[in-house]
């Protein structure tokens, strides 16, 4: 299992060929309480820099964008009832989809923990 950041804020934990994806802690700290979550459906190719779902809170919409070409497998069904447990938990529980990866070679280009810490720092 490998983690993965990228500058828009987005985490991607790799398991085998598929990656569960989520905004970074530093990310829903910014926007609060989240109010919405929405993923593509599942059968949904993406790629690298589309968006992959929205969030919502009470100070802000934003875009979550795919962090790596793939096929979406499913959001996070838990989210539609309990949309604030990506607030509480963003990189354990409140994770906003999963997909699998179709070219595993973009990952080179994602930032680790550190690297992450650093830009965020």
């Amino acid at each position: 299992m490998s983690l993965y950041f990228t500058k828009e804020h987005e985490w991607l934990r790799v398991e085998g060929d598929a990656a569960v994806v989520g905004i970074t802690k530093h990310a829903a700290e910014e926007l609060g309480e989240l109010v919405f979550v929405e993923s593509r459906d599942a059968g949904t190719e993406v790629t690298a820099g589309e968006s992959v779902a929205v969030v919502e809170s009470v100070k802000a919409a934003s875009d979550i964008y795919a962090p790596v070409d793939g096929v979406v497998l499913e959001g996070n069904a838990a989210l539609a009832e309990d949309p604030a447990r990506v607030s509480s938990d963003p990189e354990g529980e409140g994770w906003i989809l999963k997909f699998r990866i179709t070219n595993a070679d973009q990952l080179a280009g994602l930032m680790d923990a550190d690297a992450y810490a650093a830009f965020v720092g």
